[in-house]
């Protein structure tokens, strides 16, 4: 049987999956017809290493536990740290695959012979915390709070007290997302923290009464709120229809076009089986 180790890192989660033994059918963590795509594994082995967008992290994760658990033989890491470290790393062969939740730039295409793959819709959204009152926001209003125009959530319809804002560094696909759609490229106030990942985010806004922040659709549960935007309810239903606007896709990408092992494991998660993780983490699955 498998066995799993998951270590952290400063900006970042590491996940190193090890095997020993051999399989188990009867503990298996996928469905047959999962079972029946890692068959394109057999006869591999060696590690492939990912890094990059943290919006990425519980598909990559739950691939990598399928294969590492059929077959111990292979090695996969993943690991966060934003888009532009993912472009960046495995640009400079760092990493067979470098995650972006956003398009390469032509300068990273041009600089480093990237090749994308993309697998997946998300939204992203403005959240607040549970217990906050404010349950819908328009657009001005989004933009002004951002920008520190609007600095009270009694402007907002909720308590009279300080908005504490929260947001991404300028590696985060993340961030240029909602910068773009949901800001419509508008100002970031200075003073506003800064996190270092999906996770970071969701962990300071469930914590902080006052915050307002932004996060991946896929990470929304209960620990979150996300206001509605000009009336339209945040859900990647809605985000893959189009009628919530701030939408993206999810990439792999990868040093020219890749080969053994990490093409393996991009057609698994990109094919049909893949997109039941795709599904399973709260994302919608672009398919083949």
């Amino acid at each position: 049987m498998a066995r799993f180790r998951l270590i952290l890192c400063a900006c970042a989660v590491l996940m190193l999956v090890a095997g020993c033994g051999g399989k188990d059918d009867n503990t298996a963590e996928t469905t047959h017809q999962q079972q029946g795509a890692l068959a394109a594994f057999e006869g591999l082995s060696g590690t492939v290493n990912i890094a990059g967008g943290t919006a990425h992290i519980p598909v990559m994760e739950k691939a990598a536990r399928a294969i590492m658990t059929a077959y111990p033989g292979i090695t996969i890491t993943v690991a966060g740290g934003g888009s532009g470290v993912g472009a960046q790393k495995v640009g400079e062969g760092l990493v067979e695959i470098g995650n972006t939740g956003r398009p390469l730039s032509q300068e990273e295409i041009d600089n480093y012979g990237l090749v994308s793959f993309p697998f997946a819709v998300d939204g992203v959204c403005a959240v607040v915390h549970p217990d906050n009152p404010v349950g819908e926001l328009s657009s001005e209003q989004l933009q002004k709070a951002f920008a520190g125009e609007i600095t009270s959530w009694k402007d907002l319809g909720g308590a009279d007290a300080p908005i504490h804002l929260f947001s991404r560094d300028e590696a985060s696909g993340t961030r240029k997302v909602f910068w773009k759609k949901g800001l419509n490229k508008g100002a970031i106030a200075e003073g506003a923290n800064i996190v270092a990942s999906n996770g970071a985010m969701k962990t300071a806004v469930s914590q902080d009464p006052q915050a307002l922040g932004y996060v991946s659709v896929g990470h929304l549960d209960a620990s979150l709120k996300a206001p509605s935007l000009d009336g339209v309810e945040v859900t990647q239903a809605n985000a893959a229809s189009g009628v919530y606007p701030v939408t993206r896709k999810l990439f792999m990408n990868t040093k020219g076009q890749p080969t053994g092992l990490t093409r393996a494991f991009i057609d698994f998660v990109t094919g049909p089986e893949g997109a039941v993780f795709v599904q399973e983490s709260g994302y919608i699955p672009l398919g083949k």
